[in-house]
């Protein structure tokens, strides 16, 4: 990620923001390991109060477009959402279970000095073709890298309410 890079807060812009797993290592490659993203991030969308127009879970990073939440920042809200999936995957605890499924499966990667890169790519977008652009962008994502035939052939994305009507497993729209 560049070092100069500016966020714009405020504006009521939507914001297209891309992270990934430190060292780009596929820490969410398995299932249950999206499965815990999608519902940490479902969980922290409405706590926060903001808008998830779309999403993409790739096994070494993310894709979101999300609105500014109503009392904090995006900065924020990714530094929390982060933060309990870090927790979550590298040392699984039984209250951690409203977060998805019990994750006696991970191996604990205790051993690598953090989940997450630091920082994250963040993209102002604030016209509807920027937003289709973005979209379209993060739902290809899946199917240039071969993880998926066609983009609502990936389930942790939001491609399949695009494209089927069909709602993924984060709400997408207004937060509750």
């Amino acid at each position: 990620m560049p070092k100069d890079l500016k966020r714009i807060y405020g504006q009521k812009h939507l914001h297209f923001v891309t992270f990934s797993c430190y060292g780009r290592r596929p820490l969410l490659a398995t299932p249950q390991a999206r499965d815990v993203f999608v519902t940490a991030l479902a969980v922290i969308r409405s706590r926060y109060r903001f808008q998830v127009i779309g999403y993409v879970v790739m096994p070494e990073h993310v894709h979101l477009l999300i609105s500014e939440p109503s009392d904090c920042t995006a900065s924020t809200v990714l530094r929390i959402l982060k933060q309990r999936v870090a927790r979550v995957l590298r040392n699984p605890r039984p209250s951690d279970s409203a977060l998805g499924p019990s994750p006696s499966w991970v191996d604990r990667r205790d051993t690598l000095p953090t989940f997450w890169q630091p920082r994250f790519y963040d993209f102002n977008v604030f016209t509807f073709k920027k937003k289709k652009e973005k979209l379209a962008y993060m739902h290809a994502n899946p199917v240039k890298r071969g993880l998926a035939a066609n983009p609502s052939g990936c389930i942790w994305s939001s491609s399949s309410l695009y494209e089927q009507g069909i709602p993924g497993r984060v709400p997408i729209g207004p937060a509750d």
